[in-house]
């Protein structure tokens, strides 16, 4: 029977789409991964990668193991710690979005962190919709992510933490006449638009329509914080997340405006299949944010 030690490599080579670079992660040689994979394709009685000059690619017969391999690997991890029945402890595996961790998430990782010292979190950050895809494969445990803009497979649950009102972020020294009124603003401003292919994009298209403002795009990125730094540095405009833990009300090189008659916010939230092995972990973290919901509602 293969080894954890082996199953680990085969994941390693699954993440990192090569015998090198899996071996770089783990600390084995190209030919030592090699070996090991072959053993494990022996043992299984089918291959498991494409193999190519410098690429190992996942085949279907491996895209259908790569769940149960992931959680047989996790379940040994939590074995070191399984006399801590009340405690959070082993591996978990998720992505976020940058603004996340700028943001509200932080604070809960942290928490979850201090309490739970013998929890290892390692994180990706990245973009919703690869995400999304990740956590159906089983590459990731759960990500925080943008409410998906449509219906999600039957195997997947997205659980809503927190939601950020989308504003107008203006330079306080623009490069450009800018008038004062924000609509009017938007029709003449060089417009910095977050990239209309993403899931936040969607709504920042969907704040502009509801402005009933023909914006003049200059530019178009697909990150929060790369917008909000060229607004900054005076080249444009944008509608963006009004992100949580980041004061841009005491920036002295932006002004925020609330959008007068749009009622869109970003919702942020947790997506996990349905059966995982980390329930525990996504559990703690749905309840942080629900006891600091209610915490902020009882202070209002």
């Amino acid at each position: 029977m293969s080894s954890i030690r082996t199953l680990k490599t085969f994941l390693a080579v699954a993440r990192h789409g090569s015998f090198a670079a899996a071996g770089k992660h783990i600390g084995l040689t190209p030919a030592a991964v090699g070996l090991q994979i072959r053993a494990l394709e022996t043992e299984l009685r089918c291959q498991l990668f494409d193999r190519g000059a410098r690429a190992a690619v996942l085949n279907p017969s491996a895209r259908r193991l790569l769940p149960q391999i992931q959680e047989l690997v996790r379940d040994y991890e939590d074995l070191a710690d399984a006399g801590e029945a009340d405690g959070l402890s082993g591996s978990v595996v998720m992505g976020a979005l940058v603004s996340a961790l700028m943001g509200a998430f932080s604070d809960a990782l942290w928490s979850l962190k201090r309490d739970h010292p013998r929890l290892d979190v390692r994180l990706y950050a990245g973009m919703s919709s690869d995400f999304a895809q990740r956590v159906e494969a089983g590459e990731l445990d759960a990500a925080v992510v943008t409410q998906p803009p449509r219906a999600l497979p039957s195997m997947m649950v997205w659980t809503p933490l927190y939601s950020e009102p989308l504003v107008l972020v203006v330079p306080r020294q623009p490069h450009f006449t800018l008038p004062t009124d924000p609509v009017d603003a938007l029709r003449s401003a060089p417009f910095l638009r977050f990239d209309h292919g993403t899931w936040t994009g969607y709504l920042v298209d969907e704040a502009v329509r509801q402005c009933g403002a023909a914006v003049q795009v200059g530019m178009e990125l697909n990150s929060v914080e790369a917008i909000v730094e060229l607004v900054r540095q005076g080249m444009g405009i944008s509608i963006v997340p009004q992100l949580a833990n980041v004061a841009w009300h005491r920036d002295r090189a932006l002004r925020v405006i609330p959008l007068p008659g749009v009622e869109v916010h970003r919702h942020v939230g947790l997506l996990e299949r349905r059966q995982h092995a980390r329930h525990r972990f996504t559990n703690a973290v749905k309840s942080y944010f629900s006891n600091r919901s209610r915490t902020t509602g009882r202070r209002r």
